[in-house]
């Protein structure tokens, strides 16, 4: 830094690229490359076109409520980050699930501040495990998606510090290399322009030492964002740092003491990012590892007379029944978003696998699997040398009207694409270009076919050189509306089975930040037909594994939910199939809080989350008994949506978000109000029992011994709660015995989880306090007496 000339420590404030920083190198501060995460790789050197790992959503993490696990997977991230060349991840997401509304609370480990920096933190040591840079984010208070860019967040200073910075502690404390300040507001200021948030709490009262740098275009002014202590603007090149830094010196709106300041962090983070690289796990071992995790994510919230696990061996026949069971959901639609292999297996593939050796097994998907936007099943039109065998030839063009060789060509097996400015080593999106994508479409049944199309610009479809459907023109710069949204047009064209077409959509786009062309074939079969074919099913067999859930773009970014109801359709489905067969298993594969009224017709349910590529095989193992389903909710069920605390999330007056409900967020506030949960934050079973008992105090926290009396190795989770001015959990630990196995199990508890903020600070209760070590939030449990004052420093 002593070599450093002012201009060149402005420069660093702003990143070099769309993933990348800028390098000093006679000073010896390298570039660093940057990708978007949390669930793997998605961006950064490489674009969403290359493949990589898919790990559990981060709710999914939370619901295993494990440490170690959650660790590993970090690592395994990171690992797949050093093989793509990749220095630093934005991630993890440790935003709070404060409403089951919010679009990416798939992204979000918990409801609850501890749970959430606990895992937070241990994700980070992972991945950071590998050498690569963990950018934790969003800070603060990005826990919902409605108008984020500009929502005016109000939040009292201790609902601030205990419920939504906390997580963010927990991650400075973990030695994250890097923080991400979030699009919205907090108290009137933009988070990149928040002061009191950036300076004053994370660099002063933690003494973080870390870079905090903007979301993607999350600047807004260059004076008031240094000075409140944003470090690096993002993407580059620059907006309102970087050389207008050094403008903002010379004229005395900042100092250089803090462009310094700025340089400094950036240049740490950058030489901590690029450093020695290690990898942890060759292919079969992150296979192994990602079925592990989906499993213990699974929560098994009923299990009527033991169904569950369901021996193969033990009935004559089985149906696989549902939308879900041959075209999962893996993911939400963030622009993180992961390509993942194309030959994963599907539950209906690995499950038939499992059971299909010992009996009959029948299968219906009772629903349309894609009733927004319907799959396309095509040949490339082309061969252009990559030995693709199915999907559209896309072909990239500099000019506008398709003219001229293209300048690059692919296949791409997927029916909803995204790019980004200056993702494409090609085509530059940043002024323009068009892309046409072919494909050979063979009809597999005699009718009606509609032929849909959507774009964030104007596009059209041909089918054998004729315009079917296209897309209308949209205002300059409205794209980001027009892909959240995710409509398409459709028209209906007759063919027959058998009939071959050529299906060509041509897309020429003008210069912005981001852009989107999707595309279906929806083919013939009234939905009549299809849960008639499923109850018929149902009813010949001796079981029913009904799987049900979101697609895709059922959660996705920049848009919230309207409301927690699983899809009209396959409520239906779930009535009609639970009445054909009492024996039917639901398996939830949706990524947050939902109704789950429906279960009460069902003889048991299993809360999948969005498990990852390990899906298929775990879920197959669940169901056979071969693993247990290890989760605990990691969130609250309400028993109606007028019971959660926080729901509504539509800015009111002014653009502003009151988090009124204060500190009882989630659980706490359903508890406060006097209510219970249907299913409550810890709730959940495996197929064994334990008994629990002799919980007393230790000078690191609580203990307590737990013995396994069932017949299956299995694991617990304790958990330990205050009850004091409102409940809180304090800490938690799992553990996993065999059948007849004892251990005395220890949960530590820092003295800070006792403490409350105030005026005055953090303050901690005098006297002993008592504490709860129990099996939910709502479980009286075991009461144990701990004086705070006694209890060890730190988080």
């Amino acid at each position: 830094m002593d070599k450093l000339k002012n201009e060149d420590a402005a420069a660093l404030t702003a990143g070099a690229a769309m993933w990348s920083s800028v390098a000093v190198p006679y000073a010896g501060i390298p570039s660093f490359t940057m990708s978007d995460g949390p669930m793997g790789i998605a961006s950064g050197k490489v674009d969403e076109r290359d493949i990589a790992r898919l790990s559990p959503c981060a709710t999914a993490l939370g619901a295993s409520w494990d440490c170690d696990l959650v660790r590993r997977i970090g690592a395994l991230v990171g690992q797949e980050a050093v093989e793509r060349n990749v220095d630093a991840v934005l991630a993890p997401n440790i935003n709070l699930a404060r409403s089951p509304l919010a679009g990416r609370a798939f992204e979000y480990f918990s409801e609850d501040p501890v749970l959430v920096g606990v895992l937070g933190a241990c994700w980070i040591k992972g991945l950071q495990s590998t050498g690569t840079a963990s950018v934790a984010k969003h800070l603060v208070c990005n826990d919902s998606e409605t108008d984020r860019d500009s929502v005016d967040v109000q939040v009292d200073e201790r609902t601030l510090r205990e419920i939504y910075l906390l997580p963010f502690e927990f991650a400075a404390d973990a030695g994250c290399a890097g923080m991400l300040a979030a699009y919205n507001r907090v108290n009137g200021d933009y988070c990149a322009e928040q002061h009191h948030v950036l300076t004053e709490v994370v660099k002063g009262d933690w003494d973080y030492r870390g870079a905090i740098m903007s979301d993607w275009f999350g600047t807004h002014s260059t004076a008031p964002t240094l000075n409140a202590g944003l470090d690096l603007e993002m993407p580059g090149p620059f907006r309102f740092l970087g050389p207008k830094a050094a403008e903002a010196v010379a004229a005395g709106e900042v100092l250089q003491a803090r462009v310094d300041d700025a340089a400094r962090r950036v240049a740490g983070l950058a030489k901590r990012a690029t450093g020695a690289k290690t990898s942890f796990y060759d292919d079969a071992a992150a296979r192994e590892l990602l079925v592990e995790a989906a499993a213990a994510g699974f929560v098994l919230l009923k299990n009527d007379g033991g169904i569950l696990p369901l021996d193969p061996s033990t009935v004559q026949s089985v149906a696989i029944i549902g939308p879900n069971a041959a075209a999962p959901c893996f993911q939400g639609g963030t622009f993180a978003k992961i390509s993942v292999r194309p030959d994963l297996p599907t539950p209906e593939e690995t499950v038939r696998a499992r059971y299909g050796e010992h009996c009959e097994v029948l299968f219906a998907p009772g629903v349309d699997p894609a009733p927004r936007l319907p799959f396309m099943t095509v040949e490339p039109a082309r061969d252009i040398g990559d030995g693709a065998s199915a999907g559209m030839t896309l072909e990239y063009f500099a000019s506008d009207d398709f003219s001229g060789e293209p300048m690059t060509r692919e296949t791409r097996d997927t029916n909803s694409l995204v790019w980004f400015t200056g993702m494409h080593d090609q085509a530059d999106f940043a002024t323009g270009g068009s892309i046409r994508a072919t494909g050979i479409y063979r009809a597999q049944k005699d009718g009606e076919h509609s032929f849909h199309l959507g774009a964030t610009g104007k596009a059209r479809m041909l089918v054998d050189g004729k315009e079917v459907v296209a897309t209308t023109a949209i205002p300059a710069g409205d794209t980001m509306g027009v892909l959240k949204s995710g409509d398409s047009e459709f028209a209906p064209l007759v063919l027959s089975h058998g009939q071959q077409v050529e299906v060509v959509v041509e897309f020429p786009f003008e210069a912005a930040r981001v852009h989107g062309l999707w595309y279906g074939i929806r083919e013939p079969g009234s939905a009549s037909e299809l849960l008639r074919a499923a109850e018929d099913v149902a009813a010949k067999a001796d079981a029913v594994f009904l799987f049900v859930g979101e697609t895709s773009d059922s959660s996705v970014e920049s848009k919230d939910r309207p409301d927690t109801q699983i899809a009209a359709e396959q409520a239906t489905l779930i009535d009609r199939v639970c009445a054909a067969n009492a024996r039917t298993v639901v398996i939830a594969n949706i990524g947050h809080a939902y109704d789950a009224s429906w279960e009460d017709r069902a003889a048991a349910h299993i809360a999948a989350w969005y498990p990852g590529e390990g899906f298929a095989n775990a879920i197959a193992a669940v169901l056979a008994g071969d693993r247990e389903p290890g989760g605990r909710m990691p969130v609250s069920i309400a028993q109606s949506e007028a019971d959660y605390p926080a729901f509504a999330l539509k800015p009111g007056a002014e653009g502003k978000l009151a988090y009124s409900e204060g500190i009882q967020v989630g659980y706490r506030g359903i508890l406060a109000a006097g209510k219970s949960a249907r299913h409550t934050l810890g709730a959940g079973a495996g197929y064994t029992s334990f008994s629990w008992d002799d919980a007393r105090a230790e000078n690191d926290g609580v203990s307590v011994r737990i013995e396994n009396t069932g017949t299956r190795t299995g694991s617990e989770i304790v958990q330990v709660y205050r009850d004091g001015q409102e409940t809180a959990l304090l800490g938690f630990a799992k553990v996993t015995l065999a059948t007849g196995a004892a251990e005395r199990v220890t949960v530590r508890l820092p003295a800070r989880r006792f403490a409350c903020w105030s005026k005055a600070g953090w303050q901690l209760p005098t006297g002993h306090c008592k504490v709860r070590v129990a099996r939910t939030a709502e479980d009286a449990g075991l009461a144990v007496q701990v004086d705070p004052q006694a209890l060890p420093d730190g988080l």
